[in-house]
């Protein structure tokens, strides 16, 4: 589960960016609740016009952010990345603890900070193939997850409690600290252990990776299935929110718990995910579906604690969808245009927030929080009928009855399944 951890840099890379993570967390989670609480009046859409304007970005920079990470040295362009990120987070810190922010300046904040995770996104998820070898690079993204998930569990938790006590601003400055964290270890690495990666020295940039996606229908269905949960579904900032605040009546601290309750469930995915030796597409349709029964089962939960239980059972099966995408694609991409591949994957994955987010929120103000998460329980059962879809088409997927049972079984010769790995 944990052999990765074998390697010094990428040791020291799982420290740093666990520091970070519980930083990040922290910040989103004050974030969400002086804007839903203290900026508008429980006004879900500024929510998630805030998750918009942090996550568009995605997709405008889109031609610019895959071509940058295939082409410069990543560990320089994360130290940039991380370096203005944690300035970011410094300078809405003081403007919150001095008393001047507006909602506008949080929407202005996001938007910037959006602007530089584009680019780092790309850069930190194909940087991990420089840290460990091939063999190795499946259970390095699951173990990614869980750090970043296990500080799920911490941040949320520890900023509801920092906010109610001594307010976001503060949140926001222990945050812009945390990414010293990620710059030193940047820093410290051996880099003569660096696995060198591949440069591509063509200028076509992002056409020359949707060139290649379009040929692979296996990475085509991927990109379909988190487009649609990573737009309607994953929007969880307004669903705990909205839930905790209006539905059941509680404040920062409990919203900081539902957080981390769930992030208990993501890191119990995360690390099932890292056991495995390949990502398997079997448990990529299943953890769509689930994800989707998770959302329907959570809609109806009738008190506080029983939602966040079924928070747990979203958050599990979600990381398994998620960590199993993003380690398929990994693997079944050239490495020449991984780095496109994967801005691609995370303009996709993140870059639906735009349309999903404020959409949601509305839903949430309009018919109540519970349908707004009905949205999500539709997207994870749309997605899995994708996923099915594909299984019959290009896998050959047929119920047969076999014994007097009836089966499922791939009809297709193996030889003409895409490669990636078996379900």
């Amino acid at each position: 589960m944990f052999r990765s951890l074998a390697g010094i840099n990428y040791r020291i890379w799982f420290v740093g960016a666990l520091v970070s993570n519980v930083g990040t967390w922290m910040q989103r989670t004050a974030q969400d609740w002086i804007v839903l609480t203290e900026l508008t009046h429980n006004n879900a859409t500024a929510v998630g016009v805030t998750m918009a304007l942090q996550f568009g970005p995605q997709i405008v920079l889109l031609p610019v952010t895959g071509w940058a990470t295939d082409h410069f040295d990543r560990r320089k362009l994360l130290m940039g990345t991380q370096a203005a990120m944690g300035l970011l987070g410094a300078g809405l810190g003081i403007m919150t603890v001095t008393g001047v922010v507006q909602l506008w300046h949080v929407y202005v904040f996001a938007l910037l900070l959006g602007i530089v995770a584009a680019f780092d996104a790309p850069a930190r998820q194909t940087f991990v193939g420089e840290l460990v070898d091939k063999q190795n690079l499946s259970n390095a993204v699951a173990l990614n997850s869980a750090s970043f998930n296990a500080a799920r569990t911490i941040g949320p938790a520890v900023a509801g409690l920092l906010t109610a006590v001594v307010g976001a601003g503060w949140v926001f400055l222990i945050n812009a600290i945390t990414f010293a964290a990620v710059l030193i270890s940047l820093q410290l690495m051996r880099r003569d252990q660096l696995n060198p990666q591949i440069r591509s020295t063509k200028r076509t940039g992002l056409i020359e990776g949707i060139r290649y996606v379009r040929h692979r229908p296996d990475i085509v269905v991927i990109f379909i299935m988190v487009f649609l949960i990573g737009t309607f579904g994953l929007n969880f900032p307004i669903f705990t929110s909205t839930m905790a605040s209006t539905v059941f009546g509680k404040g920062a601290g409990q919203f900081g718990v539902l957080s981390s309750i769930m992030a208990v469930g993501s890191v119990i995915g995360a690390l099932l995910s890292a056991r495995r030796e390949k990502p398997r597409v079997s448990l990529l349709f299943a953890g769509a579906l689930m994800f989707g029964v998770g959302c329907f089962i959570a809609a109806i939960m009738p008190n506080f604690w029983l939602f966040g239980a079924a928070l747990a059972i979203i958050g599990l099966f979600s990381q398994t969808l998620m960590t199993t995408a993003n380690g398929t694609v990994q693997l079944a991409a050239d490495p020449a245009v991984r780095g496109r591949v994967m801005a691609l994957y995370m303009a996709i994955f993140m870059g639906g927030t735009p349309i999903g987010a404020p959409i949601v929120g509305w839903v949430a103000d309009a018919m109540g929080p519970r349908w707004g998460l009905g949205v999500g329980a539709a997207s994870g059962i749309v997605a899995g009928g994708v996923g099915v879809y594909y299984l019959v088409r290009y896998r050959g997927l047929r119920l047969r009855v076999l014994r007097g049972r009836p089966a499922f079984i791939m009809e297709e010769p193996e030889a003409a399944r895409p490669e990636v790995a078996a379900a």
